[in-house]
């Protein structure tokens, strides 16, 4: 299990890390909420935890990286590959609103058909994003 302060100090790492010019228009920021949150659709025998998520709303465009889902999900692993699953989460995200600002929705249709696949029982682990461009 990884505290709080550590995958605070991470997450800063890796926003520090990422051109500034990919937050245009990200108003409200990056933000890590404590909670574990699982998706609406998960089952019960096999609990799908959402990671994080990208909002866009009339109070601004904002992430959210969930710290209880990734400890809940990836707090056994060393501090290294954790690291790498929150880059490549909020990459994710980012990629989300990136895509929101240029009017593609690619990443919208991969979650939801990677959800898909999830319910119908496929493992989901190796099942991987769609390229840029």
């Amino acid at each position: 299990m990884k505290l709080y302060s550590d995958v605070e100090k991470m997450l800063d790492r890796i926003v520090d890390d990422t051109p500034a010019e990919l937050y245009r228009n990200l108003s409200g920021g990056v933000i890590l909420a404590e909670e574990a949150k699982r998706h609406p659709g998960s089952l019960p025998y096999r609990p799908l935890y959402i990671l994080g998520e990208y909002h866009n709303e009339i109070t601004g465009r904002y992430i959210v990286i969930y710290y209880g889902s990734f400890n809940t999900v990836y707090g056994h692993l060393p501090d290294d590959e954790f690291y790498e699953k929150l880059r490549h989460t909020f990459a994710h995200e980012l990629r989300h609103h990136m895509e929101q600002l240029s009017g593609v929705m690619d990443l919208d249709r991969f979650d939801a058909e990677r959800y898909g696949r999830y319910v119908s029982g496929v493992d989901i682990a190796e099942f991987h994003e769609p390229p840029i461009g």
